[in-house]
Formats: structure tokens, sequence, C-alpha cells
């Protein structure tokens, strides 16, 4: 097993004196994909925001061996976990490749940069062929893609992602599924929100299932989609 790179625990939180997060424990090790699933409002994205530091929480979060928990999300962004939110919040006037720029905006190794510019257009084709375009002029799916290079840019230990199949296209969430695996194999910890089941525990390797703010369920990706009441549950089968 490879070293942890993310662990919480006993981790609550909510919004407004209402609690949604009720004690989560889990653990994300270097190099894994690890998905967060289940229903909407379960509380995947309250997680995602507590461990970012975008919202106050109780209990315990470290990343990379030290605690988090009184940083800002600046101080935790520079430590190397970066999100990548739902719903994308590009800079649609920008061009793609000042998007890509406005990732590595706390980078100052130029030559890293332009080798990290290399790699995600290497990675994502299409955006290399876009780059002088604005990035509201393009499709669902590319914007996602655009979303996804711009936290690769900020060189990131662990690349946390909201809903990265949300209303797109079958190819387009196939196209998708390839890439995670190739940042995977780059070397870049994946931290998975997701209420495509079927997707999600088709690309991680472990799984934790949310239901009213905590755990019911943490297990490899492939024992949990081929648990009955995940199948019944998720995948209406």
């Amino acid at each position: 097993m490879n070293p942890t790179l993310l662990r919480t625990r006993a981790l609550s939180a909510g919004y407004n004196e209402m609690p949604v997060l009720r004690g989560i424990d889990l653990t994300v090790a270097r190099g894994e994909i690890v998905a967060l699933v289940g229903s909407n409002g379960a509380g995947k994205t309250t997680v995602l925001r507590a461990v970012s530091r975008l919202i106050r929480s109780t209990g315990q979060v470290e990343f990379d061996g030290q605690p988090i928990d009184s940083l800002t999300p600046e101080q935790v962004f520079c430590l190397g976990l970066v999100q990548v939110p739902e719903g994308r919040q590009l800079f649609d006037r920008m061009t793609v490749h000042e998007n890509l720029l406005m990732g590595a905006y706390r980078r100052a190794d130029k030559v890293g940069i332009e080798a990290s510019l290399n790699r995600v257009y290497a990675l994502f084709p299409q955006l290399a062929e876009r780059r002088s375009r604005q990035a509201g002029s393009m499709s669902g799916g590319e914007q996602q893609m655009c979303a996804v290079a711009r936290g690769l840019m900020a060189a990131p230990k662990l690349l946390v992602i909201d809903e990265m199949s949300l209303g797109l296209a079958p190819v387009m969430v196939d196209q998708l599924r390839e890439v995670l695996l190739e940042i995977r194999a780059q070397g870049v910890t994946v931290l998975l929100v997701e209420q495509d089941v079927s997707f999600a525990l088709q690309v991680a390797d472990r799984g934790y299932v949310i239901e009213g703010g905590a755990v019911v369920r943490e297990a490899s990706a492939s024992s949990l989609a081929s648990d009955p009441e995940i199948r019944r549950a998720y995948f209406g089968l």
C-alpha cells in the first residue's frame, strides 16, 4: 500500500448551522483514484469543500503528512491539493491557452510550466487545436477537459474533481475515463466525486458510498460494482 496522501477523521461540516457531514473517515493513498459516490444531496461535494478548506469543519484533515485544519484554501492549494469544481468555472472570454496559464499562476518555474503545457496538450489534443479559441465557445465536454487541464497546470499532488461526467455525452465520458487513467499513470492522485456511479467505479481503485452525510460502505471499486445492494440502488438492476 502506498503512503497515505489525504486522511480525514470524524470530519463533520455543514452550512448555516445545518449539519451535512456526520463523522467522515476516509483515506486516499498516493497513486490511487478514489471515488466518492452517492445520490444527489448525500454530502459528497461538502466533503471536497471541507478538505479544500472552503468551508469550516470539525474533526481532522491531514494532507501529505501534516494537519491542514487551520489553513486557508490558498495555503492548501499551494501544498498541492487542487480542486476542479463542479460547473467548470472557466474564464469564458479568455482563450483556452490563457485559462491553462491561470492554473499555473502560483508557479514561478517557467521551464516547468512549459513542460506542463506540453503534457496537457498531449493529453487533450482537442485543446491544442483550440488553444486560441475563447473557452466559453467550446462544447461542454471540451470545457470539462479544459477545467481538468487547468487543474493539472497547478502541478497537483492530489487532483480533486467534482462531477466530472455531469451532463456530458457518452462518447465524451469515455474520453475522460481514459484521461483519468493516464493522469494516474503519470503519478497524479485523484479524488473523484460522481453521481454517475457506473463511471466512477469503472475508473477508480477504491470507493466510498456516502448516504446522509456518512460513509455507509468502503471497498475496492470492483467489489462495490458487483455488490447486489449497490447495483439495485444505483444501477437500477
